[in-house]
């Protein structure tokens, strides 16, 4: 068994993004938003988690039976570039194998609304990708949500900490949802079956 995804044991899902509600729907911060959907779904309401800086949810996704899978939803209060001290302490204190953690962030290099979900790489020069893997190496899983490239001469920090546009909003909620399904088709069912379905 390779102790990287080993089974029985727990996953953390990661949303990352920036704490305060003035970055609450910026494009930075669409892991949040899938987090909080998952959250919903399994019934359960973001709460600081002991000394972690961190908000979690504790649950169990999937059908009854063989795959049934316990969760812990996260998403870190440090800001974006030091996401990795909270995600790693909360691995170690929840005994997650660095390849039962998936982060879900924005992807500046795929269109708007498109996925892609892979095990490993680098960080593509994500702040959050890169502190995470600083803290724990690079082999956890990412679902990564496409933001697409900023218009014009604008500069990528500036349109990563900018609200989604009123035109991509009318499409927001759809995606995110899918983002959602496609965490828990990867948790439940594994990376190849959730590339599958959801990689396009």
């Amino acid at each position: 068994m390779d102790v990287t995804t080993a089974a029985g044991a727990p996953w953390l899902i990661v949303g990352l993004g920036n704490p305060g509600p003035e970055y609450a729907m910026n494009r930075h911060n669409v892991g949040f938003m899938v987090a909080d959907l998952l959250a919903g779904r399994i019934g359960g309401k973001f709460k600081r988690a002991g000394k972690a800086q961190a908000q979690v949810v504790e649950g169990r996704i999937g059908p009854p039976g063989p795959a049934n899978r316990r969760v812990i939803l996260a998403k870190p209060l440090s800001f974006m570039n030091l996401s990795g001290g909270p995600v790693n302490a909360l691995r170690d204190f929840y005994k997650v194998p660095v390849g039962n953690v998936v982060a879900v962030h924005d992807e500046l290099d795929i269109d708007y609304g498109t996925l892609r979900l892979k095990l490993g790489g680098g960080d593509n020069g994500h702040n959050g990708l890169k502190s995470v893997t600083k803290a724990m190496g690079a082999d956890y899983h990412r679902v990564r949500f496409g933001i697409g490239r900023p218009p014009g001469r604008m500069q990528v920090a500036d349109f990563v900490l900018k609200d989604f546009s009123s035109a991509e909003r009318k499409e927001l909620d759809y995606f995110v949802d899918r983002a959602a399904d496609a965490v828990e088709c990867l948790v439940i069912e594994g990376l190849e079956r959730a590339q599958g379905t959801y990689n396009s």
